[in-house]
């Protein structure tokens, strides 16, 4: 009895140090593999219960998991869309079979790095097509509300290389000079001034604001005047608007008093609607109004400066027609050019025209154990009841740590150690046949007691 249990404690014995044998050869062949979480192996004994004086071997028994909260160091690299996870937290992935399938089937795993690319259809993907998701951003950039103990709203990032956006212009800052001569009374023409000025629509299209700037003659006024009459009326027209009937095309029209006093001479006295006046009502206290051009849906602030500021907005000095300032927003249409993702996992899209575009946000998941994550191919793990429920927390929040680009995790096997460990191993493999060699050689001498 007391032999046979020695003899099965050898075989155990070569059985778990095999185990142990099989991680140790792992770890060693993903020693180059970005990623990879080295695998242990860990022996229990087995105690079998015995009478007084006699003691029967109960072996050895083996337990192997991942050390998947071990990270590896971060190596430099120069795609921007090659990701690392710097401290606690997994990048949200999906296979790529999973994609292709096109049925809204979309399983989640878990990476802590991997090298992303656009692939033909603009996913981000590894070579062994691990796709990375995300959350998709609204047309404005901003991130709608998620929610956080579930990956269902998390999407393929799709990024397509022809990609094209514009943003329409929302504000325009007009600083002009209007020639104060011009108001003067007894003048043969009182001309009317042009200034015109783009702005891109809602469609990305080139457009232009006309602004009129007609002098009233003194003579006109109500009571009139003999001294200049400091006042103009400015009429805007919309390219985009057509001029049938004629005038059809005015969006707004306003009618600028300037000051000619000693303190705030030259500067915007104050602004009142003309008859009609079908854009918005001038506020003194920002110096804005706003008009609609296109078809109405698009809308402009334009700012002309507050009354009695100087510097900015319009004015009325000298004898010159010049604009001073103009400054407005939109873009017109520009194409990609790349991809960069941020430490907080939100992905923007860069284009030629200076546009820069928030298109998705990488969460981080986080587990009570990562170490009780299932461990698939490609670096890939999945959930478990040993890993526990998960939350998607925004990348460098929370307990989670940043994402890194440029930057690719490398293997946490240290072949140093593993070697070490494989020497250790050869000689309790070499030990535990022994202890076979040596039960077989008492058994033999066993049985030759009855020859």
């Amino acid at each position: 009895m007391t032999i046979s249990s020695s003899l099965n404690a050898g075989v155990a014995g070569l059985s778990v140090n095999a185990s142990r044998l099989a991680t140790i050869a792992d770890n060693i062949a993903n020693s180059g593999t970005n990623g990879y979480k080295r695998a242990v192996a860990d022996f229990a004994s087995m105690v079998i219960e015995s009478g007084s004086g006699i003691y029967s071997a109960g072996g050895v028994r083996v337990t192997t998991q991942r050390m998947i909260d071990q990270p590896g160091a971060l190596a430099t690299t120069n795609n921007p869309t090659d990701l690392a996870v710097r401290g606690r937290g997994f990048l949200p992935v999906t296979t790529g079979a999973a994609v292709n399938a096109l049925d809204g089937d979309l399983p989640l795993f878990l990476a802590t790095t991997g090298s992303f690319r656009t692939d033909a259809d603009g996913f981000l993907r590894t070579p062994t097509g691990v796709t990375l998701m995300g959350w998709p951003a609204n047309a404005d950039g901003t991130i709608p509300s998620f929610p956080r103990d579930t990956g269902a709203g998390l999407e393929p990032v799709r990024v397509n290389v022809n990609q094209f956006t514009s943003e329409p212009t929302t504000s325009i800052s007009l600083g002009v000079n209007l020639p104060a001569t011009d108001t003067a009374p007894g003048l043969a023409n009182y001309e009317e001034r042009l200034l015109s000025v783009e702005y891109f629509d809602n469609l990305g299209t080139s457009q232009s604001v006309e602004f009129y700037f007609e002098p009233a003659d003194p003579a006109t006024l109500t009571p009139p005047s003999s001294t200049a009459s400091n006042q103009w009326t400015m009429r805007l027209e919309d390219s985009a608007t057509p001029n049938v009937p004629a005038g059809n095309n005015v969006i707004g029209e306003y009618i600028v008093t300037f000051s000619s006093s000693s303190a705030t001479g030259g500067t915007i006295a104050t602004v009142t609607d003309a008859a009609g006046n079908p854009g918005g009502t001038y506020n003194p206290a920002t110096g804005e109004f706003t008009v609609s051009v296109g078809d109405g849906t698009g809308q402009i602030t334009i700012d002309i400066g507050e009354p009695g500021q100087r510097g900015s907005g319009l004015s009325q000095l000298s004898d010159n027609f010049a604009p001073t300032a103009i400054s407005k927003d939109g873009s017109p249409v520009g194409n990609l050019v790349s991809v960069e993702v941020d430490a907080n996992g939100f992905v923007s899209a860069n284009f030629d025209v200076g546009i820069t575009r928030t298109v998705y946000q990488i969460p981080l998941i986080d587990l009570p154990n990562p170490n009780g994550l299932i461990a698939n191919d490609n670096q890939l793990y999945s959930t478990s009841a040993e890993s526990g429920t998960f939350f998607l927390w925004d990348a460098g929040d929370g307990p989670t740590g940043d994402i890194v680009s440029f930057a690719l995790e490398e293997s946490a096997t240290d072949v140093a150690a593993e070697l070490t460990q494989l020497i250790q191993t050869q000689r309790a493999y070499s030990s535990n046949a022994k202890i076979i060699q040596t039960v077989d050689e008492m058994l033999q001498e066993t049985t030759n007691i009855i020859r």
